[in-house]
């Protein structure tokens, strides 16, 4: 078997392991234990110590039975990363739907960065390659939800709910690594700050960094929210600017679903071969 066809029988696995399609396992023996249980104990086991703590004898300890018994249930580490990651998002609040467009995105974007705080180690997986769970899907539909209907093109509407999502992924894996850093070496974030007295008398120099003299003396720093809140104002004021402007260029509207289904089967099918063709 090729490595590229190697790649799609195991995505093919992953993937119905996923939506409850996966084969009964062949290795292991009898469960003393629930998949749940072992998805539940891999999610706790990574809120207290991290992603790296996660392995299948590590949860296997915290469940208190042998490793092999887990091979009941999932595949390997991979195949419980991907249920765990998917598990996770099911703790993800959906905004309500019937929200204006500014105030879902906030709420979508507010609780994405809640979500990264009650679950730090998903800044460790790498979001390019999610799983392709309902749980992830549905938050994704929650993103694209918000803005489908504001005059934006389609390209606009993925672009910016990527931008707002990177923007808040970002600031809460900087967050995260300020706090790992607290712990680390027992200062805090404001303890740090104020132990730097020395830098802004004796290094610091206007005249090499005027930008950031003028910013500080008008008090752009006055008001530093720390790092435990994420800053959405000046983002949210921006993608306003491009609805408005989209709405005053008369852009034609995202194609309804029902238009979008009359045609589903066939760019389904036409995407498939384009994809094929590139391979």
């Amino acid at each position: 078997m090729s490595d590229e066809s190697a790649a799609v029988e195991q995505a093919r696995r992953r993937i119905a392991a996923l939506w409850g399609q996966a084969p009964a396992p062949t290795r292991g023996r009898p469960a003393r234990i629930t998949r749940d249980e072992v998805i539940e104990a891999g999610i706790a086991l990574a809120d207290a110590e991290g992603l790296d703590a996660v392995s299948m004898r590590s949860v296997a300890r915290r469940l208190e039975v042998g490793a092999m018994t887990l091979y009941s249930h999932v595949d390997g580490r991979r195949e419980l990363l991907d249920a765990m990651v998917d598990r996770a998002y099911a703790d993800f609040t959906i905004p309500d739907p019937d929200l204006p467009w500014r105030a879902g995105l906030e709420r979508y974007a507010r609780e994405m960065w809640a979500h990264r705080r009650r679950h730090p180690w998903l800044a460790d997986v790498n979001a390019w390659r999610l799983p392709l769970g309902p749980h992830v899907f549905d938050v994704e539909e929650a993103g694209y939800r918000t803005l489908v209907d504001t005059g934006l093109s389609a390209r606009r509407v993925a672009e910016i709910v990527g931008v707002v999502q990177n923007f808040v992924l970002g600031f809460a894996r900087s967050v995260a690594a300020e706090e790992a850093e607290a712990r680390d070496e027992g200062i805090d974030y404001e303890t740090y700050w104020r132990s730097t007295s020395d830098f802004w008398e004796h290094y610091f120099d206007p005249e090499r960094y005027p930008s950031m003299t003028r910013l500080w003396s008008s008090g752009a720093f006055d008001e530093d929210q720390g790092p435990f809140d994420v800053p959405l104002s000046g983002l949210l004021d921006t993608i306003e600017v491009l609805i408005e402007r989209a709405q005053a260029e008369g852009a034609s509207p995202i194609p309804s679903y029902e238009d979008c289904m009359a045609r589903y089967d066939e760019e389904v099918a036409r995407q498939i071969e384009e994809f094929e063709g590139k391979a």
